[in-house]
């Protein structure tokens, strides 16, 4: 068992892309941690790899030595995308300090404020370094004043480094011993420690991610999940380097793994306290909300026969990614699935990646919406997470939908596009603020709704990559929404109706209309594609059939012979349409989401 006052837990916090895993691996290295042959030893998932952005954290320990003393580094590599906040909030509950990695060549960007926000809320000692200074572009005394700005740190607190040469990451490790405090508690009094994640396994079940705040764990202990109230038998605790050690007990301030043999995903919360059965500490570690996803969407089986394999494979994404829900669902079109809430696009897609490579399943999904409050006019209210779940338009007395506050953090250059996009979102802009030199920070109010679609991606595009969007929901506001539906030969298809504002209505059920009749495969019979809102019909496109020449073995002669072949095929269509189905592809469902 580590002395605990030779050990330190400690995070990095960063924007997507100014190289904290690549600093990371040079920590690793440098501690003598493992030998790194292949780049990203963190980012372990193909997945990560491939895009280059990290989506998990990952916890491991390191040795170092300093003055003659041996210290015990605990590092927690957190995701820097807006989508993935949560995995940060619950790394840096586990932490006494963080590093604030800041990329020269881009300076300080909205996502670094808003974990660094998180991080000081917690009291965490903030250790700011400059990242990436051997690049020809880098400025880092420029960047130097604008986290002086932020954080009114001296000067001569921050490290410059490099995550590929790495030059100045001893600096950073001696920082790390020196300013970061131990971590605080009491050995001798009951055992509490905090989950901040959990993994999935085949072989051995759940394995979960500990903090201890105070007392002792040893093998064979018998535990208690204080929210829960499960009893378990630990069969294995241990530290994490690459592979998990084995120890035979972990004290105070210390970070390992628990395996008890827990199969089922329901039974580990993330944020849960662990205590002992026959000493059981008093309260629960405090400061663990319970996740709120922002956007929702209908996830269903290609194959119906695969929903209990889905229901299976959902579960265990959920032990290795705290932050998605899910509750079963059915659909006219689609057969039955789930509704699942995500933290936001990039989160959703990543879902559906992972379903398919991890787990081989083929999925469909619907179009992402947001959740709104109805109120009927009773005066009742019901949220509503789903299109087909509205009430009649008769008996809503009014509909309020999820507004958030938007911090934008952009060049001078590109306030112009960014304010027109903003407003066309139906935005209203609140205050903006030359943050240094030639950069500026907006905060709007922004409807979520009309975010989750393609806002990021078109606000990353007219900013040339240069602005960043950072975001927190701020209540609900009352709004004039009309529910679209897109009728195929006047049946509605309830996986592409929608929920949207009534001025854009129109205009979004016309593209739809005009797409589909792109998407959907010419049948033998003509299909008709409209857009309703409530009975009136918006928009109209027509896919015409395929047919046959039925009169080209007419040559000459009397036209009714001809009139008399073309009537009988008419018939024949006719009576088609009746039994004829209409199938959607997948494509259309996926490209409702692209529409421009």
């Amino acid at each position: 068992m580590d002395n605990i006052n030779n050990i330190r837990n400690f995070c990095i916090i960063a924007h997507i892309d100014h190289g904290k895993s690549t600093l990371a691996d040079r920590l690793l290295e440098k501690t003598n941690t493992i030998q790194i042959t292949n780049g990203q030893m963190l980012d372990d998932m193909d997945l990560e790899k491939e895009r280059g952005i990290t989506i998990k954290s990952h916890a491991i320990q390191m040795e170092y030595r300093l003055e003659g003393e041996r210290y015990v580094l605990n590092l927690i590599d957190t995701p820097g995308h807006v989508d993935f906040s949560y995995e940060v909030s619950r790394s840096i509950a586990a932490c006494e300090g963080a590093l604030l990695v800041v990329d020269a060549t881009q300076g300080v960007q909205a996502q670094t404020i808003s974990n660094l926000y998180m991080a000081i809320d917690h009291d965490l000692e903030i250790i700011p370094v400059i990242n990436k200074i051997d690049m020809p572009s880098a400025m880092p005394d420029e960047v130097e004043d604008e986290i002086i700005d932020l954080i009114g740190c001296e000067r001569s607190d921050i490290i410059r480094a490099s995550g590929r040469t790495g030059e100045g990451v001893e600096d950073i490790l001696k920082a790390v011993v020196n300013r970061v405090p131990h971590p605080e508690g009491d050995e001798k009094a009951p055992l509490q420690a905090l989950i901040f994640d959990s993994v999935f396994n085949s072989f051995r079940g759940i394995i979960a991610y500990f903090k201890i705040e105070n007392g002792i764990i040893r093998k064979g202990d018998k535990v208690k999940f204080f929210n829960t109230g499960m009893e378990y038998t630990a069969d294995e605790v241990g530290v994490l380097k690459m592979d998990m050690i084995p120890r035979q007990e972990l004290g105070t301030g210390e970070v390992g793994y628990i395996i008890s043999g827990i199969k089922d995903a329901k039974e580990v919360k993330v944020g849960d306290t662990i205590t002992q059965v026959n000493n059981p500490c008093a309260k629960a570690i405090a400061g663990f909300q319970e996740v709120k996803p922002m956007v929702f969407a209908g996830v269903y089986p290609i194959d119906p026969n695969d929903y209990e394999n889905l229901r299976a494979s959902l579960e265990k994404l959920q032990l290795n990614d705290a932050s998605l829900t899910f509750s079963p669902e059915s659909s006219v079109a689609l057969g039955f699935g789930f509704r699942c809430g995500f933290l936001g696009l990039l989160h959703m897609e990543i879902v559906q990646e992972r379903l398919d490579r991890e787990f081989n399943m083929d999925v469909i999904t619907t179009v992402p919406n947001v959740s709104y409050m109805v109120y009927d006019k009773q005066g009742g209210e019901k949220e509503v997470h789903n299109p087909s779940g509205l009430p009649e338009q008769t008996l809503i007395d009014h509909i309020e939908e999820p507004y958030i506050r938007a911090t934008i953090i952009t060049d001078a250059n590109f306030i112009g596009p960014i304010m027109k996009l903003c407003l066309d979102k139906r935005g209203e802009l609140i205050n903006q603020e030359y943050v240094s030199g030639n950069r500026v920070e907006l905060h709007f109010m922004l409807p979520l709704g009309e975010i989750v679609i393609d806002f990021y991606d078109k606000l990353k595009s007219i900013s040339k990559g240069y602005a960043s969007f950072d975001y927190h929901v701020d209540g609900f506001r009352p709004s004039k929404l009309a529910k679209l539906d897109i009728l195929l030969n006047g049946e509605p298809v309830d996986a592409l109706s929608t929920l949207t504002h009534a001025d854009n209505a129109v205009t979004f059920g016309r593209r739809m209309c005009e797409k589909l009749k792109d998407l959907i495969p010419r049948q033998q019979f003509d299909i008709a594609i409209q857009a309703a809102i409530g009975a009136k019909i918006v928009a109209r496109e027509t896919v015409k059939c395929v047919r046959k020449d039925v009169t080209a073995k007419c040559y000459g002669g009397d036209v009714s012979r001809k009139r008399k072949l073309l009537e009988k095929q008419k018939k024949g269509k006719k009576r088609m349409k009746q039994i004829g189905n209409v199938e959607v592809p997948q494509k259309a469902f996926l490209a409702v989401l692209k529409l421009d």
